[in-house]
């Protein structure tokens, strides 16, 4: 199913559709402020494990993002987070930034990585953002899987048409971005930098 979504103003109703689909164990396609990703409810294990099967990909080796709302769900799926380092969450997000943190015990132990992390994005876009709002918890985040037929990644038609079969609904929220998130390790009590993507880190933490 493919379910426009306008980027600014969300309609209520295909959006507590998509709600509904995630806490029924769905699997959606949607934009973030980068590139579309792949994603589930962070406590429908067995969504979780269907992401795992359609990626070809491990679980104990996955390495999964939480999509949240803002920084209020932080204390509950990261631990460890001092002044300075809350600072530099909340001058970079929202924005196009997976920040790699110690894990609580609350985030389930099969997303947790075998160094006890967890990947934080609070990407600067109202859709998603909405639809985890309304969802109130976490959405667990993975990029799209690859494909060498696929050429375009930031059509949502082309998208659905492509891996539609794959998932429950692919959100139409325009045209999406070609470059993925920057990814910041955080869990040394510094901000290291292992992947460039479309952020910049704020500041005195470039």
């Amino acid at each position: 199913m493919l379910l426009r979504l306008h980027p600014e103003n969300p309609n209520p109703r295909p959006l507590q559709q998509i709600v509904s689909c995630l806490r029924d164990g769905g699997i959606i396609i949607y934009p973030t402020d980068t590139v579309y990703g792949l994603g589930c409810d962070i406590f429908q294990h067995e969504s979780v494990e269907r992401i795992c099967r359609i990626k070809h990909i491990d679980p104990a080796k996955a390495q999964f993002s939480f999509v949240c709302h803002d920084l209020s769900h932080l204390a509950d799926f990261a631990k460890s987070v001092d002044t300075p380092l809350f600072r530099l969450l909340k001058s970079a997000l929202p924005g196009p930034f997976t920040f790699i943190l110690p894990a609580s015990k609350q985030v389930p132990k099969m997303l947790k990585t075998r160094k006890n992390t967890v990947g934080i994005r609070v990407p600067d876009n109202l859709i998603c953002r909405s639809i985890v709002r309304e969802l109130g918890n976490p959405i667990m985040s993975t990029s799209l899987p690859e494909d060498p037929h696929v050429e375009d990644y930031t059509d949502p038609e082309i998208i659905h048409e492509k891996f539609g079969h794959l998932v429950d609904i692919v959100v139409d929220g325009g045209v999406g971005g070609t470059v993925p998130s920057t990814v910041v390790d955080c869990t040394d009590g510094g901000a290291t930098v292992l992947r460039e993507g479309a952020g910049q880190l704020p500041g005195a933490f470039a």
